[in-house]
């Protein structure tokens, strides 16, 4: 039966075919190849908190939080982006087993993936059915970054900008002038907006297998968070909702929106007669107040991840009724790849048996790694295992 709740610290995220776990400063994202392989890179992170202590203060750690998560998540999947190049239909592999080795390379530089003429063509010449090595490697600091900042700009303008000028043109249109019906029409225009947006994507076959590794991700954790041991039995009978989900978050953020403009909106922020003027200054206002929105947000779910009492957890009930949307029952191999990121950051026996969780990190060697069937690890040749003739062994 598992225990009392005992928070880890550790978080996630599910990327394409995989799962991303971190620990503090080091992060593993372990991803299943088509062929049943698993792969994973861990690597260090050091947030600009270490440099700056006073970033990390309540109220405003959550907006430093929030960015550096972005950062990581992005390349992180981006990361597992590039091993879906290697994927080839099960139907064009029926083809290729009929064909002759050179019309198989044209049937495959027809259906797969963009990037994988130069594999097609290798095969053509040689009529070997040996998959290329793959070329995983990650993106540069610059190229995440403006990934990172196209994502939030397509956020605010999606989230915040579409939501206001819908409520602003409802103002125009019935001529009611409230500070409550602004902010509680704009708030729920927003939760509405996330909601169908949700639901829409959730439809895409690809972000089906995402939500379900999303599911494996919150499965694990809970697992050792109850107090069970990880293994794919107990990860399976676990709750595949988590109260520190990232989806919580953003209903946080919607929620704690509505009551931090309330109290704005009581206030003349522009008293001009230009519309165009008072929209702008309203809408910036908003922009500026975002940090202070997360950092909010940010503390209620730091609270709500280590509390069970009935309030927070009321309080949590619609982050965690989203979370429907959000995560899916995971399979076997799911569960399988989640717990080889857990294990590549975090000692949960040690966790288990008492040990302070922030004293749990595993001393897993950044690299990239395949994890054999014997849970070892075998440095990869693309670059990223610091020394390939060594050959790191998982932590017992």
């Amino acid at each position: 039966m598992a225990g009392e709740l005992k928070p880890s610290g550790i978080g996630g995220q599910a990327v394409m075919e995989g799962v991303m776990m971190r620990n503090r400063s080091k992060y593993a994202v372990a991803v299943r190849k088509s062929d049943g392989q698993k792969v994973i890179l861990v690597k260090e992170y050091h947030s600009i908190i270490e440099k700056h202590p006073w970033l990390g203060w309540p109220f405003i750690r959550g907006a430093v939080n929030l960015v550096e998560s972005l950062i990581v998540g992005m390349g992180t999947l981006m990361y597992s982006a590039n091993f879906m190049d290697e994927e080839v239909p099960e139907k064009d592999a029926k083809k290729k087993a009929e064909k002759g080795a050179s019309e198989a390379a044209e049937d495959f530089v027809e259906n797969a993936a963009p990037g994988a003429e130069e594999a097609a063509a290798a095969e053509a010449v040689t009529g070997s059915e040996a998959e290329p090595a793959a070329e995983t490697k990650p993106m540069s600091g610059a190229m995440i970054g403006a990934t990172v900042a196209l994502s939030l700009v397509l956020t605010v303008a999606l989230f915040i900008m579409l939501p206001f000028a819908i409520t602003s043109l409802l103002e125009r249109l019935t001529g009611i002038d409230s500070a409550l019906f602004s902010s509680v029409t704009e708030g729920v225009l927003r939760i509405a907006i996330f909601v169908g947006y949700i639901a829409l994507i959730s439809q895409m076959k690809e972000i089906k297998r995402v939500f379900r590794y999303h599911g494996a991700e919150h499965k694990t954790i809970n697992c050792i968070e109850h107090g069970l041991e990880l293994t794919v039995d107990n990860a399976r009978a676990s709750s595949k909702e988590h109260k520190r989900c990232g989806t919580s978050f953003m209903i946080f953020v919607m929620v704690i929106s509505i009551l931090v403009f309330s109290i704005v909106n009581m206030f003349p922020l522009y008293t001009g007669t230009s519309r165009i003027l008072k929209f702008v200054v309203r809408f910036v206002v908003r922009i500026l107040l975002l940090p202070l929105v997360a950092g909010i947000s940010y503390e209620f779910l730091k609270l709500a991840g280590r509390s069970n009492n009935c309030v927070v957890n009321a309080l949590s009930r619609p982050g965690m009724w989203m979370q429907a949307l959000t995560t899916k029952e995971p399979d076997d191999t799911m569960l399988a790849v989640a717990i080889a990121s857990v294990e590549a950051v975090f000692d949960w026996k040690r966790f288990l048996a008492g040990t302070a969780a922030e004293e749990c990190a595993t001393p897993t060697t950044p690299g990239e790694y395949l994890i054999e069937e014997d849970g070892s690890y075998t440095p990869t040749v693309t670059g990223f295992a610091p020394d390939l003739a060594k050959k790191a062994e998982k932590t017992e």
